[in-house]
């Protein structure tokens, strides 16, 4: 009986881990290039009472071992890189990556390896840098920092990345930067470090590092194409998330019956003797 009491409480720590994922994932429905959360749950090791036996030379068949699981535990916690939805915001500087890309954004030339981003809400600052909302400067193909010209009036950004400026003189003329974007491995081994970004690790990128950048629309590589002007929404799907607490809500429930009806029959265990 503590057996099943103790596997209630597992059941309910999992179902409170997977309301916690699903709340995060609702609070960020309308969060620029958020990527979804999904809990995954494995059962602990279980107890054997009784082992193997194997089948006998003609006289006796095989017998299964008797097993009592122990519970549940979280095995992972994923990161759903689906695309999200486009956003039109005819905004020059607001990109979207139809790929598999990110953005690569660092706080300062002293960064050594750069943190990647979905979230293309880029602006010039007052030194006519590209950056994101939090200052970071937008990285080029060459892993540089982006800064126009003081002659350049407008640009727009082509689909490989390219920024095509406009001088005062009216002529327009592609310019040596690209936007860069850098590709990954494994996207769910990314760390989420707040802010829209990720961090690599050494199960995003074998060699754990951002530095090899991509040009945009690189069909070898995968990057996909740069659409200015738009935006790509949070991946989160309402219908599911509520869907999930349900089933969530009513897991943590029956795991709390687990508990007081295993309490319930130690009361009588106890009241045997009166």
């Amino acid at each position: 009986m503590l057996r099943s009491m103790y596997s209630g409480v597992s059941g309910m720590r999992g179902f409170q881990v997977k309301l916690d994922v699903i709340g995060n994932n609702i609070a960020n429905v309308n969060t620029v290039g958020f990527k979804a959360g999904r809990v995954m749950f494995k059962d602990i090791l279980s107890q054997t009472t009784s082992g193997v036996t194997p089948p006998g030379d003609g006289t006796q068949g095989g017998v299964n071992a008797k097993q009592i699981g122990l519970g549940v535990t979280v095995g992972t916690i994923d990161t759903i890189h689906t695309p999200g939805s486009a956003m039109t915001t005819n905004v020059v500087t607001d990109l979207r990556i139809d790929g598999d890309g990110f953005f690569a954004v660092k706080s300062s030339e002293e960064q050594e390896a750069p943190y990647l981003t979905r979230a293309g809400n880029f602006t010039l600052d007052a030194n006519r840098f590209l950056v994101n909302g939090d200052g970071m400067y937008v990285l080029n193909s060459d892993g540089d920092q982006i800064q126009l010209e003081e002659t350049v009036t407008a640009f727009s950004i082509g689909q490989d990345g390219s920024i095509i400026a406009v001088n005062a003189d009216g002529t327009s003329a592609p310019t040596d930067d690209k936007i860069g974007i850098a590709m990954v491995t494994n996207p769910a081994g990314l760390e989420k470090i707040g802010g829209n970004l990720y961090r690599n690790t050494p199960n995003s990128n074998a060699d754990g590092d951002n530095e090899e950048l991509y040009t945009a629309n690189d069909t070898a590589s995968g990057t996909g194409a740069v659409i200015s002007g738009q935006l790509e929404m949070s991946n989160v799907d309402l219908t599911n998330e509520f869907t999930e607490m349900i089933v969530a809500q009513r897991g943590f429930q029956a795991n709390s019956r687990i508990i007081t009806t295993s309490d319930e029959i130690l009361q009588e265990v106890v009241n045997l003797k009166r």
